[in-house]
């Protein structure tokens, strides 16, 4: 049997027996498997060491918050997670929300809605407020209003991104370069808002170039052009028509007629209308050539009802006529020429051209 272990009563010992010294660190305390603690018995001179004692589930120890480390889990530790937990990523966080919310306040009071006329993917991609802020005056001082900004800025969401300097670039080029009168920037920013996210150096400046080097020297007319790349949309149009049996000055002078000729698709309108004119109206390339803007004109409700009336009157009129006439004038031309004779090559009829 066990002896008990003696202590002698002392004043001391008596003392810290009543205030027990603080626990372990938590660090320390977390690695121990168990804690024992000593009891003390009723008698002064003896202690009898007990089991160890189970934490009791109705009075648990204080709540502490145990810090996790490399060292007292690796398998589950991923320094990811801390960098997302602490607080200099938490105010990151919370600023990051504030600015969020600064900014759709702030569109809000331009007259822009931007929970309904742009993702928020936009705004929350967007440059900072005060970016922002100055972009937005900008536009004002140039007499745009809220709602050509709201048209913009839903056609083009990265609008929101810009900075002051680059979209002074932008207005600079298209006043100064291509000639744009200060009066006709609104409508040239409504039609193509693309051009206030395009680069001056890398997009405009060569397309403008490119567009005045084929004899489209009234750029201002055609902004629209500007934005678009001249490897990847406006030379293989080129060799497509070059394809077709033009020869390269005879394209290229379709485009210049008809400049824009760049902006129809290749498989939704050149091919299309392409075989419409030479398999069904059988007609020469020539045509085409002399009046470019065909391809301008819908195939379903303007060019086929008006070639099958043509076919079923037995008249052939040129493309200008046939196509560039209202509805109602064609009409009285195609009954007037069905009940009187042939005219006559001096005839006004006679492959007229009617603007």
């Amino acid at each position: 049997m066990q002896k008990p272990l003696n202590f002698p009563a002392t004043t001391t010992t008596t003392a810290a027996a009543a205030s027990p010294k603080p626990l372990p660190s938590l660090l320390l305390f977390s690695r121990l498997k168990t804690a024992i603690f000593a009891t003390l018995s009723s008698k002064p001179t003896t202690t009898t060491i007990h089991p160890p004692l189970k934490p009791s589930k109705t009075t648990p120890f204080p709540p502490k918050i145990i810090p996790i480390t490399p060292d007292s889990n690796p398998d589950i530790w991923d320094s990811s997670d801390v960098r997302n937990l602490t607080p200099e990523n938490d105010n990151k966080n919370e600023n990051s929300d504030n600015d969020f919310q600064d900014k759709i306040f702030f569109l809000d009071s331009q007259g822009l809605d931007p929970l309904s006329n742009f993702p928020p993917s936009a705004v929350a991609s967007s440059a900072a407020l005060s970016d922002m802020t100055a972009v937005f005056d900008y536009f004002t001082s140039l007499g745009f209003t809220p709602a050509d900004l709201r048209r913009a800025i839903s056609m083009c969401p990265e609008i929101l991104s810009l900075r002051l300097r680059d979209t002074a670039a932008v207005f600079t080029f298209l006043l100064r370069e291509a000639r744009v009168p200060a009066t006709s920037l609104r409508h040239v920013i409504r039609r193509r808002p693309r051009l206030l996210i395009s680069d001056v150096e890398s997009r405009l400046r060569p397309t403008m170039y490119f567009l005045q080097s084929i004899g489209i020297h009234e750029v201002h007319k055609h902004t629209d052009l500007l934005s678009s790349s001249v490897e990847d949309k406006y030379i293989p149009k080129i060799h497509y028509f070059e394809k077709l049996g033009f020869s390269c000055r005879d394209a290229v002078s379709m485009f210049r007629k008809f400049p824009s000729l760049f902006c129809y698709s290749v498989k939704e309108n050149y091919e299309p209308k392409f075989n419409y004119f030479v398999v069904e109206m059988g007609r020469e390339l020539k045509e085409l050539k002399e009046f470019p803007q065909y391809f301008s004109f819908s195939l379903e409700n303007r060019i086929k009802p008006r070639h099958q009336w043509c076919v079923e009157s037995g008249v052939c009129f040129p493309l200008p006529t046939m196509l560039k006439m209202k509805e109602d004038k064609f009409r009285d031309m195609l009954e007037l020429c069905c009940s009187s004779s042939l005219p006559r090559s001096t005839s006004p009829l006679w492959c007229a051209e009617h603007k």
